[in-house]
């Protein structure tokens, strides 16, 4: 079954102005998710996923009450929840491979939902995008919409702030309206959030993705584990010539929407180059060829332990 508005079936539209203009409840909710405070996320409640990253737990899980995800502009994040189950998955995705990484989605809250006794329905909530000059958020709207109207479940799409319903102007420039979000996974809660922390393993996972690394799984919700890797790279001492760059020119190359940015991006790629730099090879981070785990210790951060 494709996805569903209202109960009803939606045709797939051919632009996310043609699906606001026949859904304007779906405008509504935009402008009031959009209002909602944001949320500073305490880190010892936490699990951050970043790009290219979806991780799903359930009510049950004692290590995790709240799962985020921020610095999106041209990216979506995807939250699919249960509402029987409470089973909940957030993706942040850039585009890279849409038409994969939904299924994976869709499987993981599933999976975790098998229980006949907890009925229920799946529901979706899309966050990110803005009205960019590229339409690269158009063209990724697009394709999630159809990506989960190829799904053979019953999805029904109850939030949906994407592209130009997630788009304000700031100083005359176009710039997405919110950034991040999170969903408490005790009530279902989905809000607009912020995350100073954006850990554990910040700068070993955005190389994964930097150096071509695609959406993975980073969460084991039975074990309560995180999950990063094993992952390839090869040293590349030519990426040092970023270090060297003005911001305008590392923004220019490097980001999908320049002027759209939050305002660590520049360091955060910096710091990523660095981390590269200092590991050239990856058999260093992953000894053996194997993952690092994290825990979560009774102080509420997040510990490197040997998976046995």
């Amino acid at each position: 079954m494709p996805l569903l508005i209202q109960n009803r079936r939606i045709e797939r539209p051919g632009s996310t102005v043609d699906l606001f203009a026949r859904y304007p409840h779906l405008q509504e909710n935009a402008r009031v998710f959009r209002s909602k405070p944001v949320v500073d996320v305490d880190p010892k409640c936490l699990l951050y996923i970043q790009q290219r990253e979806f991780a799903a737990t359930t009510p049950a899980d004692n290590s995790v009450a709240v799962l985020g995800s921020d610095d999106a502009t041209t990216c979506h994040l995807v939250l699919v929840r249960h509402t029987g189950s409470g089973a909940a998955c957030l993706a942040h995705c850039d585009g890279s491979s849409t038409w994969s990484e939904v299924p994976l989605i869709v499987k993981a809250v599933t999976s975790l939902s098998k229980d006949p006794a907890k009925e229920g329905r799946l529901e979706l909530h899309l966050v990110g995008g803005f009205d960019d000059e590229s339409k690269t958020s158009h063209k990724l709207s697009l394709n999630l919409l159809s990506a989960f109207q190829r799904q053979k479940e019953d999805i029904h799409l109850e939030t949906c702030c994407i592209t130009e319903m997630n788009d304000v102007l700031l100083d005359g420039a176009h710039r997405p309206g919110v950034h991040g979000i999170g969903i408490n996974i005790k009530t279902g809660e989905v809000f607009p959030a912020s995350f100073p922390y954006k850990g554990p393993a910040e700068e070993l996972r955005s190389a994964r993705t930097f150096t071509g690394g695609q959406m993975a799984d980073i969460y084991d919700s039975n074990k309560g584990v995180v999950k990063i890797g094993p992952c390839k790279w090869s040293p590349n001492l030519d990426i040092s010539f970023w270090l060297s760059q003005d911001d305008d020119t590392i923004l220019k190359y490097l980001s999908t929407s320049p002027t759209a940015e939050p305002p660590h991006f520049v360091q955060h790629i910096k710091s990523t180059i660095q981390f590269l730099l200092e590991h050239p090879s990856s058999d260093s981070v992953f000894p053996g060829g194997q993952p690092q785990h994290y825990r979560r210790t009774e102080q509420g951060d997040w510990e490197n332990v040997n998976q046995t």
